[in-house]
């Protein structure tokens, strides 16, 4: 069964949500993970890390990412302070260090 995940608050006040299952842009398409991407929604501001993968790159907080690696996200969580509150899917250990393509 598909899990909605609690949006992403980190410590500078930068918001995101981060799905994986079956019905989103992610690798496995699943719904048990661990995943190696997933799909970041609507963040609360523009970012670095997750521009490349915008649906619509001209409007970056009303727009999915789609297949955004792990590490990818990981840099993203790091670089707003870290993560405070909210939920990740599962990933896997090598894809969470950038160790596998996605």
């Amino acid at each position: 069964m598909k899990k909605h995940y609690k949006s992403i608050e980190c410590r500078d006040g930068f918001t995101m949500s981060v799905q994986a299952s079956k019905t989103n842009y992610n690798s496995p398409r699943n719904d048990s993970g661990p995943y190696v991407s997933a799909e970041v929604g609507f963040p609360s501001s523009y970012d670095f890390y997750l521009h490349e993968y915008a649906e619509d790159p001209d409007n970056p907080t009303e727009t999915v990412y789609g297949w955004v690696p792990a590490h990818v996200i990981r840099m993203c969580i790091d670089a707003h302070g870290g993560m405070v509150g909210g939920e990740l899917p599962e990933f896997t250990k090598e894809a969470w260090g950038g160790d596998v393509a996605s």
